[in-house]
């Protein structure tokens, strides 16, 4: 009774005019359950849009399967569409000429030109067609096993019929081969967005998918329809069909469609199918046009014969991943390979699911690599790699860009919609590679498999952490993302302690870590020491587990995807800068070159510039896509902060109750951990903080706040100073005075309990100990840290929490001195190579203003004066801007302690650095600094002057005085009176502030006076008297290891640049100073027999 019903309601077949399938009789049906009767050629005009079913949820048959519609390749075809082969997944236009169709219900289309036969990517499009494969004939085991699945099927079966009808077909078939040579049709599978809409033909709106349309294709239509047949019973008499034996009767019907799809699927009831035929499966998978659980039960039944379900399911996985290749993101059709693969992973009997382990089995699932390109190898020839492909990156497939970022209509507000959409896209995409590698590592056959496959991908992948890197050997940077996010959604539930942070050094850890690579802390020779102790006993190791796998898997994945775009995207920016610059620059100059022989050359270079500029723009469009996703970017700052905690666990035990100092030994597990553990977390911190830095926003940022502030102030355990300044840098980016969006992250590192009592003596002591490291061509780098530093402590000054540590610093004495002595270093340096620039740029200024005289000059020299004003303009903007900071810090610190200025070894180079910037600026060549536009170089005479001066008064005492008459060099009293005069006449002070200046100069004039009659007194000094060095009268002689004796503010002062012997270059200290009281009671008896008797 249900099978009649199951007639009666199941739209029939279109009846060939040639031998066809024998059927039943069947009643017509009924008016709400439409026919599927071939209809005419569809109108051209536009469908309206449908959108594609999701999988899960069981649909009426109507919705959710149409078999497709098939002019029999034995049969003639229909006379409305003559000639007609092909197939359709879109809906039809509605039409009067039959019943109304559903929508997403396959109809036949008319005959493609062959201009629409090609296939829409260019690679299949390059492609010659081909005729099908040569059929193998059937082998003795293909005939046992054709019987085999002929046993099976009982004779009473309904489908009985089915088998020796498609058997005959199989004889007849050879009796047509010159019509079936030819007789091949085209599938479309297509986007959810519709087919024909828009007044866009067929052709250009979806991809082309290439199948046979042969006798299968109808055979594996009706055992689909007759499948889906049996749901619609059950689901429109449920009480009837829950009956056992409806119910058995029912289960049967659907187990014999099933087998005889097997049947077809293998070619056992036709010809026997090549392996490297396409699966006819793979298009109705791609258009969603499957039964519900019709997959399902084909997996269930055939998975238990190894060989059949290998005949079955590997075309299937070899067709989704051809369908995958020809996918881009310019359409959704990337979907449906993906979730067509995603759902048969998914499909488990036990707890074992049968597609992942045939695609773990599969020859390429892994591959050995072949050359020294592995990374792109295995991304190019693995089976997964297809899958993880997709990307939106310009590198890495064109079409995005070239249909969403190019044209003149493109907008702010349009890039930022088609961003949003593509973003979603990415997310659609990246869940699906999740479900399908999340259920092969689910499924325990296939788990070492799919490790083995995930280590691959980072061991072979480990030169895209250089700086610079050949992209033919590597990963593409979409690969790697895809990869990284699918790493990301797998360790997100991983409890720290679980994660066995000796993995990295395990012996059967998975991943290659070479032990040249930087360590934090270790050497190489003690690494290997330590290396070699760890191995000789086995019992320190426990056996890897899965989360701790998975957590270094994904933080080494982090290094080589991540970070490589933010370097990739950083190099980007900076060449469209230049190229924009060379832009301006060619048409700026185009009145000087377009009458020249050079002009062609200039215009082909300034069209090259203009090209190669819309294709870097167009390329950061995509790479802004892809790179600055913020829920990425947020996944990748939380798996940080896990990676935080476990390092600060390995430094402190006690974490989160963390205290500082740190233990003064350091762990070897930590020390022997690779460097960019902790480089990465900066260098992600400071380009989120450039580019995204909305997303700091998060609650794990206080564990990134405790890491900064704790190895920023535990220096001694990490020997790279460059790392140090990274991480020290990163509190640079984010002060409000920086970066105003990060404000709330830098309240918390100010307010943090670990930073309040120590960050103060850690920054101020890195400041002083950068000079004495790295080599001399990292010169320069030294006054950028330093000037980060200098900002920090501008805000930390701000802080009044602060202010206490401040002033113990400033009182202790030594760290202080030191880092006044660099400041009073780098002033005299910055201020001196900014203002000498400034005489050149005001020199080239000059000649370009007389024009006859410069017209005069040869061209080569004019474009000399020109390459070295730019290159004095860019020196002069960097080292004022660093100059103009130390500056101000000196009129911040003199301004709340004098004291630890007024040592000897620092109050006369204070004074003479002063002096010697007075006269640069007020002096008699003060005119050459006057420069065009000195606002362009951050020049600000008056301001400069006015903080100077301020220095002057706030250290004014009768020491400071005497140390300003001391300096012979720049000091004079006309110096004085010129800079009274200039800050009167600018009204850069007030008459009380100037009245206070002449008063300072007069104090100066008198210790002149004394200082004259002094020289006149001790020229005869005795040579034992006088200090080595400088060859002046010693007041305080010392001697030191080495046996030389020297006056000790002299000797301090070297020490504060230089902690060795000037005599033989050995270390040296100030502790290791003796007194010679005899010889100083000597020299100050000489002095008072000079003097006449009266005190010195």
């Amino acid at each position: 009774m249900a099978l009649d019903a199951a007639k009666r309601t199941s739209p029939s077949l279109p009846t060939p005019t040639t031998p066809s399938l024998p059927s039943t009789p069947s009643t017509p049906s009924t008016p709400s359950t439409p026919q599927f009767i071939v209809p005419p050629s569809p109108p051209a005009t536009a469908t309206p849009r449908h959108t594609l079913n999701p999988p899960s949820a069981p649909m009426p048959i109507s919705q959710r399967y149409r078999p497709y519609s098939v002019t029999s390749s034995w049969g003639a075809p229909s006379p409305s569409s003559p000639g007609h082969r092909g197939f359709s997944f879109f809906g039809p236009s509605p039409s009067s000429a039959g019943p109304s169709v559903p929508p997403n219900t396959p109809i036949p289309v008319p005959p493609p030109s062959p201009h629409s036969l090609s296939l829409s990517s260019p690679r299949a499009r390059n492609q010659p067609s081909s005729t099908p494969p040569s059929m193998v004939p059937p082998s003795p085991r293909s005939n046992a096993r054709r019987a085999a699945f002929a046993a099976r099927i009982p004779p009473s079966s309904p489908l009985s019929f089915l088998f020796n009808a498609l058997s005959d077909m199989s004889q007849d078939s050879s009796d047509e081969d010159s019509e079936e040579e030819e007789d091949f049709a085209r599938v479309q599978f297509g986007s959810s967005l519709g087919a024909c809409g828009g007044g866009m033909s067929c052709d250009s709106a979806s991809d082309r998918f290439t199948i046979e349309a042969c006798k299968e294709t109808e055979m594996l239509n009706y055992l689909i329809e007759r499948f889906d047949s049996v749901g619609m019973e059950e689901r429109k008499a449920p009480k009837m069909c829950s009956q056992p034996n409806v119910s058995q009767l029912l289960s049967n019907i659907r187990s014999q469609c099933i087998s005889n799809v097997a049947l077809v699927l293998q070619g056992t009831l036709t010809q026997p199918r090549s392996p490297l035929q396409q699966s006819l499966l793979v298009p109705y998978m791609l258009c969603r046009n499957l039964p519900y659980g019709f997959i399902q039960e084909l997996v269930r039944i055939t998975h238990q014969e190894d060989e059949v379900f290998r005949q079955i399911f590997i075309p299937i996985l070899h067709g989704l991943a051809l369908a995958v290749k020809e996918c881009s993101f310019d359409s959704d059709n990337f979907k449906f390979p993906l979730m067509a693969l995603a759902e048969l992973c998914e499909i488990k009997f036990g707890k074992t699911h049968p597609v992942c382990n045939l695609a773990t089995l599969l020859p390429l699932w892994c591959p050995k690599p072949l050359s020294p390109g592995c990374g792109r190898e295995i991304q190019r020839l693995s089976y997964l790699g297809s899958f993880f492909s997709l990307s939106v990156f310009a590198e890495d497939d064109t079409k995005v860009g070239d249909k969403y970022f190019s044209g003149p209509a493109i907008t702010m507000e349009n890039t930022r919609v088609v961003s949003q959409s593509l973003q979603h896209y990415l997310e659609s995409a990246r869940g699906d590679l999740f479900k399908i590698l999340h259920n092969i590592l689910l499924n325990g056959e296939t788990r070492e498999s799919a490790l083995n496959y995930m280590a691959a991908l980072v061991n072979y992948n480990v030169k895209k952490a250089q700086m610079q890197t050949d992209d033919k050997l590597v990963s593409a940077d979409g690969f790697m993302l895809n990869f990284l996010w699918v790493l990301q959604q797998l360790s997100m539930k991983i409890k720290l302690e679980t994660v066995d942070p000796y993995y990295i050094f395990h012996p059967r850890c998975r991943l290659v870590v070479s032990q040249e690579e930087t360590r934090l802390k270790a050497t190489m020779e003690e690494l290997k020491s330590w290396l070699t102790e760890l191995h000789e006993d086995p019992t320190k190791f426990s056996e890897p587990k899965f989360p701790t796998e998975c957590f270094f898997l994904t933080l080494h994945t982090h290094h080589l995807s991540i970070l490589s775009c933010c370097r990739r995207y950083i190099r980007r920016l900076r060449a469209i800068r230049e190229l924009n610059r060379t832009v301006e620059e060619l048409k700026n100059s185009e009145s000087q070159w377009k009458d020249s022989p050079l002009a062609s050359r200039h215009r082909e270079m300034l069209k090259r510039c203009k090209t190669q500029l819309k294709k870097l723009v167009r390329a950061k469009a995509c790479a802004d896509v892809g790179l600055l996703d913020e829920n990425l970017l947020r996944r990748c700052l939380q798996f940080y902060s896990t990676v935080i905690q476990l390092i600060l666990r390995m430094v402190d035990p006690a974490y989160p109750n963390i205290t500082l100092p740190l233990n003064p030994e350091i762990p070897k597990s930590f020390a022997a951990l690779p460097e960019f553990y902790i480089e990465d977390v900066a260098e992600f911190l400071l380009f989120v903080v450039q580019y995204s830095p909305q997303v700091l926003y998060e609650p794990c940022v206080q564990d990134i706040v405790t890491f900064l502030v704790v190895f920023i102030c535990s220096q001694n355990y990490i020997r790279n100073p460059y790392l140090i300044a990274k991480l020290v840098e990163v509190l640079f980016v984010t002060n409000p005075a920086v970066q105003p969006r990060t404000q709330r992250f830098s309240e918390m590192m100010e307010n943090h309990p670990l930073s309040v009592k120590q960050l103060v003596p850690a920054l101020m002591k890195f400041y002083t100990d950068v000079e004495h490291t790295g080599a001399t061509s990292e010169f320069y780098d030294k006054f950028t840290i330093r000037y980060h530093i200098s900002t920090i402590f501008k805000s930390l000054w701000q802080n009044l929490a602060h202010h206490g540590t401040f002033m113990e610093e400033f009182n202790s004495g030594k760290q202080f001195v030191r880092y006044i002595n660099m400041l009073i270093n780098d002033t005299t340096f910055l201020l001196d190579e900014s203002l000498e620039s400034l005489k050149r740029i005001h020199e080239v200024q000059e000649e370009m203003k007389n024009k006859e005289q410069w017209e005069q000059l040869p061209r080569e020299q004019q474009q000399s004066r020109q390459s070295q004003l730019t290159q004095d303009e860019r020196v002069s903007r960097s080292y004022l801007a660093l100059a103009t900071e130390t500056v101000e810090m000196f009129h911040i610190l003199t301004k709340q302690v004098q004291k630890p200025f007024l040592r000897p070894e620092l109050g006369p180079r204070l004074a003479a650095m002063l002096n010697f910037n007075l006269q640069q600026l007020c002096g008699p060549k003060c005119r050459d600094l006057k420069v065009e536009n000195p606002e362009k170089y951050g020049f600000e005479p008056k301001k400069l002057l006015d903080q100077l001066t301020d220095i002057y008064l706030q250290l004014d005492c009768a020491r400071f005085a005497k140390a300003i008459a001391d300096d012979q060099r720049s000091y004079s009293r006309e110096l004085f009176e010129e800079v009274i005069s200039k800050m009167r006449k600018a009204g850069i002070k007030s008459s009380i502030a100037i009245e206070k200046f002449k008063l300072l100069l007069e104090k100066v004039e008198e210790i002149v006076a004394k200082n004259s009659q002094s020289e006149m007194d001790y020229s005869d000094a005795p040579d034992e008297f006088k200090d080595p060095l400088m060859d002046t009268l010693m007041t305080d002689p010392v001697i030191l290891p080495s046996g030389n004796i020297m006056d000790r503010s002299i000797i301090l002062r070297h020490l504060l640049n230089s902690p060795t012997d000037p005599f033989n270059r050995q270390p040296l200290t100030e502790s290791m100073l003796e007194s010679v009281p005899e010889l100083k009671e000597r020299i100050h008896a000489w002095m008072r027999e000079k003097q006449g008797g009266r005190p010195v």
